[in-house]
């Protein structure tokens, strides 16, 4: 499924469906990104409204809150294809808020909407081991929990809608803050004159280890070909994040000075690399070489 064997994550999603047996009918902006899953049995249709008629369970996973507006509202988009009864699944990483009103308007329509956005790489999708919280309608949630565990290892359900999507921004605060913590302590014993790679592993092999931390901290070695979650993605969801601590009266200082070094990433033009990034952003800061060319 591609010549690196890397898809999409929303395509991910839909080979794990295909590969537990599930019918699956597809719809993406660029139908040529799709062919390597219809040669694995996708349908490919003409448009999200037709993939939303075609199917019982519909779902989505696009970049941002204005993407998921296009293609949940659009003229011919999944609202105008759903029916009574159906389930609408949205694993988009958007704004609890929009999510919370496109649940109302999927309601009006006799259907039920689940906010179900996705903890892992890409990588740990391809392989299962990625993690789902679920928002919204309990019975709509066990209709569907047997497709989710086809995708995911760890599928629970958080509460009602929206409450999946900030449990998601809270977990990515959290990602991205052990990126940068991880990056400090490492530059701190790389500038006192210990090799990066052997300081990276006695890092790695210590209290501090995280399964995040256990696929990317190696990646201040060596950025990989593709991003896995490139810094616009990641301070999309903090500013998401930080949008939810000014609602709720949450101080989020360690998250706000975070959140500039990617900034600072995407002035450096290192904004398409994964976020690891930061550890060439705090490098630089500190007269330092990072790992990137």
């Amino acid at each position: 499924m591609g010549a690196a064997g890397r898809i999409p994550a929303h395509w991910a999603v839909a080979a794990r469906l295909l590969a537990a047996g599930h019918e699956v009918h597809g719809y993406n902006r660029t139908r040529e990104k799709a062919m390597p899953l219809v040669a694995h049995g996708l349908k490919l249709e003409e448009t999200p409204r037709t993939v939303a008629e075609s199917s019982e369970v519909v779902f989505s996973m696009v970049t941002n809150t204005a993407a998921l507006e296009t293609v949940a509202r659009g003229e011919d988009g999944i609202l105008a294809g759903l029916a009574p009864g159906k389930v609408y699944v949205d694993m988009t990483t958007a704004s609890p808020a929009f999510s919370r009103a496109l649940a109302a308007e999927v309601g009006e329509l006799g259907a039920k909407l689940l906010d179900a956005p996705v903890s892992g790489s890409r990588l740990s999708i391809e392989q299962g081991t990625a993690s789902i919280v679920v928002g919204g309608d309990p019975d709509a949630f066990a209709q569907v929990e047997p497709i989710l565990r086809d995708v995911a290892g760890s599928v629970r359900h958080i509460g009602g809608n929206g409450q999946a999507l900030l449990m998601k921004l809270a977990i990515n605060v959290s990602v991205h803050l052990q990126m940068v913590a991880f990056s400090e302590g490492l530059l701190i014993a790389e500038k006192g004159g210990i090799d990066r790679e052997t300081a990276v592993d006695a890092m790695l092999d210590s209290a501090i280890a995280s399964p995040m931390l256990g696929y990317r901290g190696r990646f201040v070695l060596e950025q990989p070909e593709q991003a896995w979650f490139d810094c616009n993605m990641m301070q999309k969801d903090l500013l998401l994040a930080l949008e939810a601590g000014h609602e709720l009266e949450v101080p989020m200082p360690t998250t706000a000075v975070s959140n500039e070094l990617l900034t600072a990433a995407r002035g450096m033009g290192l904004g398409h690399h994964d976020f690891a990034v930061v550890y060439d952003v705090l490098a630089a800061m500190a007269g330092m070489k990072g790992s990137v060319a």
